[in-house]
């Protein structure tokens, strides 16, 4: 089940981030953005969404808001106890429909130049590489995909 986040899931989310990125910060030579992301605001704001197991225990989460003309998805993490069941997917595609649903043809999202793992996930989702940025010191590639 994915449903949104309330603020009584903040620590739940912040320790997704902790167990999901922690793996990166000898790579990047710090931590990852979503290390340091004000998770609380983010909630405040309706952008962070839970995804659950049957028994309602949290399993990962996504970030995705409205940004210009397209819907940014800006963090997505899942739990590396349950990786590799199709969750990130599943999240994924629920950004997806909402994207649809607001009336948005655009998803793009970007991740670390040192995540490999992603460089071929996101193509493997129909996503296409449109930029490379370095920003806040990140080297990043952003990709995106069309909704309709």
């Amino acid at each position: 089940m994915i449903r949104k986040a309330s603020v009584s899931d903040a620590p739940a989310i912040r320790d997704c981030t902790n167990q999901a990125y922690a793996r990166y910060i000898p790579v990047i030579g710090r931590k990852p953005a979503p290390m340091v992301a004000d998770f609380k605001a983010q909630i405040a704001a309706g952008s962070v969404y839970v995804a659950t197991g049957a028994d309602g225990d949290f399993q990962g989460f996504i970030v995705f808001f409205p940004e210009d003309q397209h819907i940014l998805l800006e963090n997505v993490a899942v739990l590396p106890s349950v990786a590799g069941q199709g969750i990130g997917k599943t999240l994924i595609h629920f950004c997806e429909d909402e994207g649809r649903r607001r009336g948005f043809e655009i998803v793009r999202l970007y991740t670390n130049e040192k995540m490999t793992e992603n460089l071929l996930i996101y193509p493997r989702l129909g996503y296409d590489k449109v930029a490379r940025r370095t920003e806040e010191g990140f080297h990043r590639i952003y990709y995106e995909k069309r909704l309709c």
